[in-house]
């Protein structure tokens, strides 16, 4: 299976692990196309294991139809980036879950 595959997998796990009865019927996991032309990604991170988990903003500039713009802001990851960057910007996502999975699993 090649990177994107295993990343489109991977996000699908992410929702169905928090698909609680509850969480999956809000809009908590959109993504959507931009006028100038590029992507956004909005994902609900309340009642999920990364509600709490700090993220360090990231902005990527490299020109016009090449950048990454990511936060988390009011419990929600979002992100918005150019027409070519939607696979960066769920990369982003998924290395900060594994990263706070790892971590939280040397203390286990």
């Amino acid at each position: 299976m090649n990177r994107e595959m295993e990343l489109l997998s991977w996000i699908q796990d992410w929702f169905c692990s928090n698909c609680n009865g509850d969480w999956e019927h809000n809009q908590n996991f959109t993504i959507e196309t931009l006028d100038n032309p590029g992507w956004s990604v909005f994902i609900n991170l309340e009642e999920t294991i990364m509600e709490r988990k700090p993220f360090s903003r990231i902005y990527l500039e490299r020109d016009e139809n090449d950048w990454v713009y990511c936060t988390v802001e009011n419990k929600v990851f979002k992100s918005a980036c150019g027409p070519r960057n939607l696979i960066e910007v769920l990369s982003i996502f998924k290395q900060w879950c594994d990263s706070t999975t790892s971590s939280m699993n040397q203390f286990a």
